[in-house]
């Protein structure tokens, strides 16, 4: 192994815990402002506590491997007897030291959770307000602007990196189809709720973010990039060589540093013509999440009710290969499941089916197949010749595009007709035409089931996310008549309402 790496050998050495246990001890007492530890020392910070000779012999191996650092013990030497026998103190290394960081960055990365911090939202906000400020003055203060930027990356680093794990991770609950169905149905009704409220969010303070970031750029906040990189240019170290001042070296490199961080910032919250914002697509993503949770509800209730998948017969099918008691059993059961057979003829010619063979002969036995040279040459019995025209289809790509406005007209106007600015009764919906007709009938459809047993209100989303119904069951015994041109709908009277939310989210934007 490369010397730059033997102090990474412990983490796959035989006695790996021990020596993760020595190592963490070091760590903690350098928490302590504790520099040099004595093997006892180390001994009685462990949990599991070693024999000290052990201990002993690990530090050793610490030591050569670059972790740890050992300085003879003088300070309790009394006789020369003391003197002679080997007695160190211990201390880590900058190598040593740097592995634990990381291997405490790796910890913390696998066990990241993550959150949609709409808080850090409204933070990012208010210091851009601050900044806007600043930036009207003539002489803004140094300090308040270096502090505000400095709080400015913190928290949209913070944000960033903790969207991206939370996203990973929903997208790994999403992934799970083994999960107890009534604790994913809860944990889905949670999860959905918290989406929406980040959405609503996201959409509301992420405009204002923009809206407050053109407003910086108006101003020139190149100017406050270049007062904070000044300001930690000036407690720059004399440089080795004379080249030039090194705080105006320092300052050059704060600068690019700063306005790169900026184009980062800026990218993540303003849309650019081919180019989405970063918070555009989370918003994306997140609404998406909210079907595919669904989905893997309705799953969920397929395996409930004895409905079977693809996924639960390829596992069925895997256990009954696993249990096939011969080989010959084996063979049978995939010729059976999967109707595939060893290949007898490249192709059928009348040649061939004179002299047809069973498709139990074995090759060695089989008369020989003539092959065209042309089919080995080129890969095809036929000449290739000139190739046809291609067919003009743009008229029909017209009457395509003209369905898909009329049916996308048509979905629009049915959700204008089915939405609902108030809680209303079945029976009052009155008359609808066959698409809104089509429409109710999946939301119905939707929301019964979702219903849970024992609830009275159910609440869901359709699953391309444009509409969401609230249903409320009522005990008066009253029916609902709907009439559509096919005919009367009839069934128990209910509490319903609906909200479009594509007109929702317009007004938002529009806002």
């Amino acid at each position: 192994m490369d010397g730059g790496f033997t102090p990474f050998s412990y983490l796959t050495a035989p006695n790996e815990r021990l020596y993760r246990a020595v190592m963490d001890a070091f760590v903690q007492a350098k928490r302590r402002f504790t520099v040099h530890l004595r093997p006892e020392d180390v001994r009685a910070s462990m949990h599991d506590a070693a024999e000290l000779a052990v201990i002993g012999d690990a530090l050793t191996q610490l030591v050569e491997w670059g972790n740890l650092r050992a300085d003879p013990d003088t300070s309790r030497v009394t006789t020369v007897e003391d003197f002679h026998r080997s007695r160190f103190l211990y201390q880590l290394t900058v190598r040593g030291e740097a592995v634990e960081q990381a291997v405490t960055a790796y910890d913390e990365a696998l066990g990241r959770r993550g959150a949609l911090q709409a808080v850090a939202l409204a933070d990012i906000a208010t210091q851009l307000r601050a900044l806007a400020e600043l930036a009207g003055s003539s002489e803004p203060d140094a300090a308040k602007v270096h502090l505000l930027l400095r709080a400015l990356v913190d928290r949209f680093t913070d944000l960033a990196g903790n969207a991206q794990a939370f996203m990973g991770s929903l997208q790994r609950t999403i992934d799970l189809h083994d999960a107890d169905a009534d604790v994913f149905r809860a944990y889905k009704d949670r999860l959905i709720d918290y989406l929406e409220r980040f959405i609503k969010d996201l959409v509301s303070t992420g405009a204002e973010i923009a809206a407050l970031v053109a407003g910086l750029e108006r101003r020139d906040v190149g100017a406050l990039l270049s007062v904070a990189a000044w300001r930690e240019a000036e407690d720059a170290a004399p440089g080795a060589s004379e080249d030039g001042d090194p705080r105006q070296v320092e300052f050059e490199r704060g600068r690019r540093l700063w306005q790169e961080r900026w184009q980062g910032f800026r990218a993540w919250f303003v849309s650019e013509p081919h180019h989405p914002s970063q918070a555009k697509l989370l918003r994306a993503q997140a609404r998406a999440a909210i079907p595919q949770l669904l989905q893997v509800v309705a799953v969920l209730n397929e395996r409930r009710s004895g409905r079977s998948d693809r996924s639960a017969d390829f596992r069925t099918l895997a256990k009954w290969f696993a249990e096939a008691p011969t080989e010959d059993d084996l063979h049978r059961l995939w010729r059976a499941s999967f109707g595939l057979s060893g290949a007898r003829h490249l192709s059928v010619t009348e040649e061939s089916l004179d002299g047809a063979v069973s498709a139990l002969t074995p090759w060695a036995e089989a008369p020989p197949l003539l092959i065209s040279p042309r089919l080995r040459r080129t890969g095809s019995y036929e000449r290739r010749g000139k190739p046809s025209r291609v067919i003009d289809r743009s008229a029909e790509r017209g009457y395509l595009a003209d369905l898909a406005r009329r049916e996308a007209a048509e979905a629009v106007a049915a959700r204008e007709a089915l939405a609902t600015s108030h809680p209303t009764r079945l029976s009052d919906l009155g008359e609808l035409d066959p698409v809104a007709f089509r429409c109710f009938l999946a939301l119905l459809g939707d929301a019964l089931g979702a219903r849970v047993p024992g609830r009275r209100v159910v609440e869901t989303t359709t699953s391309d996310g444009s509409m969401s119904v609230r249903l409320t069951a009522l005990d008066d015994g009253r029916r609902a008549e709907i009439r559509t041109p096919d005919g009367t709908f009839c069934g128990p009277d209910q509490l319903v309402e609906i909200v479009d939310l594509t007109a929702v989210d317009l007004v938002e934007r529009s806002a």
